[in-house]
């Protein structure tokens, strides 16, 4: 399917509540099918392993030429053609003392609190749950709190599921008041798509909620440029003026921006409606996910065609997720050439070797 760029990324969306635009969402082939080129009897076998959900919003991304867009929320037959990477290859499961709680470093958890997307992404590392009914209720909400109570070494949460920001805001108000209450917990942080997906959902009465929880820090998550849209960053206007600092964690997607110069743009946009690019994640190893996976060569290249090229704010850190609960660790390209007694050579951004003394 050939679909040309969007020409203008702040095109301004019709105001609608955010409740009333989730509720419209495409979940079904046929609906898909009425808005665009697609085989309805092969997304019906796909979502009937992996569920779709596209909201009108997002969809209207795709609809103004978002080939990138359509990549990311519209099923592929290819999720069903490889079967060879795992269901969970980072052992979540085998991370959580207590349902929906990760605990996989020593100072911080992360807590599933929303089985709920706008927007059910074909690339998702939660593959195996996003969709289909894995259970959040008032009882693992406190087994977790319980948890994290009982365990002082903790002092960073992250809010995560699913989607926290699809939480109603007397929800996620309850649940942060519940962590501030605890002694040894110093940061929150909000792991969310909404402003990207659904940024219609973020309103100042949120913001004005979430600001009384600080130090308070959200991650986004942008993929392409075309997802930067009026409605987007606004969204992201009100959470930074209500002091919470957002930074966006970036999957690196082949066919959607393993390109310097796609990811300069992303990077340079994301900087200018103040959102910090934080992390560039290389792919996990998701089963229905490998026709989105790139090399690590590739997503080194990348990253060396950014440093020097942009400001140092645009640069994110290019990270990779190690099977088995191994952790995130930072990937950097090799400048350091040579090391002799007193002499380093090392190759800048412009590919030029300058020696450096060693002592």
């Amino acid at each position: 399917m050939t679909l040309q760029p969007q020409e203008n990324i702040f095109q301004i969306e019709q105001p609608m509540d955010w409740h009333d635009i989730l509720s419209a969402s495409i979940t079904k082939a046929e609906e898909i099918a009425a808005h665009l080129p697609v085989d309805p009897s092969l997304i019906r076998k796909v979502i009937a392993r992996y569920p779709m959900r596209i909201n009108p919003y997002y969809l209207s991304l795709i609809k103004s030429g978002g080939a990138a867009i359509f990549k990311q929320s519209v099923p592929d037959i290819q999720e069903l053609m490889e079967d060879t990477m795992k269901n969970d290859p980072l052992d979540e499961e085998f991370q959580s003392p207590v349902p929906n709680l990760i605990h996989r470093y020593p100072g911080r958890v992360l807590f599933m609190v929303s089985n709920q997307c706008a927007v059910y992404c074909r690339f998702c590392m939660r593959k195996r749950k996003v969709g289909h009914p894995f259970v959040v209720t008032q009882k693992t909400i406190n087994d977790g709190m319980a948890y994290i109570k009982a365990n002082r070494s903790i002092h960073e949460v992250i809010i995560s599921g699913g989607d926290p920001l699809l939480l109603e805001d007397e929800e996620l108000n309850s649940i942060m008041d519940q962590l501030r209450l605890i002694r040894h917990i110093e940061i929150l942080r909000i792991h969310t798509r909404v402003p990207c997906t659904l940024p219609q959902r973020v309103t100042p009465a949120l913001a004005e909620m979430i600001r009384q929880y600080h130090p308070v820090f959200m991650n986004i998550h942008f993929n392409h440029p075309d997802e930067i849209t009026f409605a987007s960053s606004s969204a992201c206007a009100i959470l930074s003026d209500a002091g919470i600092p957002l930074g966006s964690q970036t999957v690196l997607l082949k066919g959607i921006n393993n390109n310097a110069t796609i990811m300069k743009q992303l990077m340079q946009r994301l900087v200018k409606i103040r959102v910090k690019p934080y992390s560039l994640y290389h792919p996990d190893p998701v089963r229905g996910t490998g026709h989105f996976r790139v090399s690590v060569k590739e997503g080194l290249d990348i990253l060396k065609k950014l440093r020097g090229y942009v400001s140092g704010l645009c640069v994110p850190n290019y990270m990779i997720d190690l099977p088995k609960g191994g952790g995130k660790v930072p990937l950097l390209p090799e400048y350091k050439k040579e090391v002799l007694k007193n002499k380093l050579t090392i190759e800048n951004y412009r590919g030029e070797l300058v020696d450096y003394p060693e002592d």
